[in-house]
């Protein structure tokens, strides 16, 4: 085994050379296999063990066996203890939750101060397949039928293309010693029925049952590769960059079939569960959206808009005479002037005496409404957006330029006429919008 974990390391994970390597190790036989042969292959490396303090004596003397084998091995060791329980009672999770989200949160922790550069860890094909299961009897897409990736960001999993039969083998004829976990011979938990129930009778079916799973997941790989590839360049085409948000056609979209596969491929790094009210947009009314933890998606008229959801409330800032405004979220730049310059749309003059200061910059609410430049008569902002073809998105950005509660100018876009430079004008003010 240590030949051909040699050679797949040489072959396909040369990353882990040279670097700085975390290894977990629980004190299992996978674990502590893997720390063997990292270490026989002089991988610069540091064990890494979570005490969560779930079987008492049990979980210290997995402690206390993880540090002697680093002082056996030579190598550097990083324990830490938790309270999982109450971890898990605080966040109305499982143990098994509990655990997984301590353990990776802790050791992003540490390959972040203390300079490591990958975390490795001991999943196996039989894990895999155990994982590949557990998705198929919940229901799933080819991603879940993909199971555990080698390479994941900074973890990597060098065991996957070993069984769990290989690892034992290995373990025994190097005479390595590991500890037992009493809770892997419960089968309480779903992933343990499975490997204790299931997984026995699939490998019954055919002796090469596993090495034609690993060829399998290879395949479905390779589909999942050409169909990502495929995605991207529609998306190419279709994802129009649009003013910090992106624009799509609907009836583009529309155009693609099976429609409903095609929404879910390009809008599922986005965050986005609720796939039916998802479809539904393509024929809403405007206005409808839909949200996930991270992005929006707006109907528009005949597009959808594409945008990351804003942090707090945007509020209204103050801006006052002769003073730095260093928190505005636009950059706004006030200078007395003798003259009219040439003005557009980022740069307005203003009568001075016809503003009352302080300023406020605020966004734009229903039934807003100004005079816009150069016209006779006011206009509701609303329909000055509609012949601008603004977006519902560039709409909840605009912000306006007040005194009082008078627009002056709807910023980069149209000042107001009530404000203009006129002959009676003695101070005239410049203000200009910075990028």
């Amino acid at each position: 085994m240590l030949e051909k974990f040699k050679k797949h390391v040489d072959l396909n994970l040369p990353l882990l050379k040279g670097k700085r390597l975390l290894v977990a190790c629980s004190g299992g036989v996978d674990s502590v296999v893997l720390a063997h042969l990292c270490r026989k292959l002089g991988l610069d490396m540091a064990l890494v063990h979570c005490n969560f303090g779930l079987r008492g004596a049990e979980s210290d003397g997995d402690e206390d066996f993880v540090s002697q084998l680093a002082e056996q091995l030579g190598v550097e060791v990083l324990v830490k203890r938790f309270d999982t329980e109450a971890y898990a009672e605080k966040n109305r999770g499982s143990i098994q939750m509990a655990a997984r989200d301590l353990r990776y949160q802790w050791f992003q922790e540490v390959l972040g101060k203390e300079g490591f550069d990958f975390l490795v860890t001991a999943h196996h094909a039989d894990d895999n397949l155990e994982t590949f299961l557990i998705n198929l009897s919940r229901g799933t897409g080819i991603e879940g039928l993909l199971g555990i990736p080698e390479v994941n960001g900074k973890t990597v999993r060098p065991l996957l293309v070993f069984s769990q039969e290989e690892v034992m083998a290995y373990a025994q004829s190097e005479h390595i010693q590991w500890r037992e976990d009493s809770s892997n011979a419960s089968n309480k938990y779903l992933r343990n029925r499975i490997r204790h129930e299931l997984v026995p009778k699939l490998k019954e079916l055919h002796p090469t049952f596993l090495q034609n799973f690993i060829r399998t997941q290879s395949h479905l790989l390779q589909t999942h590769t050409l169909v990502d590839n495929h995605i991207q360049s529609i998306k190419a085409k279709l994802f129009v960059e649009n003013g910090g948000s992106i624009t799509i056609d609907i009836g583009e979209l529309e155009h693609l079939q099976p429609t409903a596969t095609y929404v879910y491929e390009l809008f599922k790094a986005y965050g986005f569960t609720e796939w039916d009210d998802v479809q539904h947009l393509l024929t809403a009314m405007s206005g409808k959206e839909v949200v996930s933890k991270t992005h929006r998606l707006v109907k528009d008229r005949q597009h959808l808009i594409l945008s990351e959801l804003e942090g707090e409330p945007k509020r209204p800032y103050l801006i006052f005479e002769n003073e730095e405004q260093p928190n505005l979220p636009l950059k706004l730049n006030l200078e007395n002037v003798k003259s009219i310059e040439k003005s557009g749309q980022d740069t307005i003059f203003i009568d001075k005496e016809k503003l009352n200061f302080p300023l406020v910059l605020r966004n734009w609410e229903k039934g807003d409404y100004f005079y816009p430049f150069g016209m006779q008569g006011k206009k509701k902002l609303s329909k000055f957006f509609k012949d601008e073809k603004m977006d519902v998105i560039s709409k909840e950005k605009q912000w306006l330029l007040c005194s009082d509660n008078d627009i002056v100018w709807v910023v980069g876009r149209r000042a107001d006429e009530r404000f203009k430079v006129g002959d009676s004008t003695r101070h005239i003010i410049k203000i200009t919008q910075l990028t």
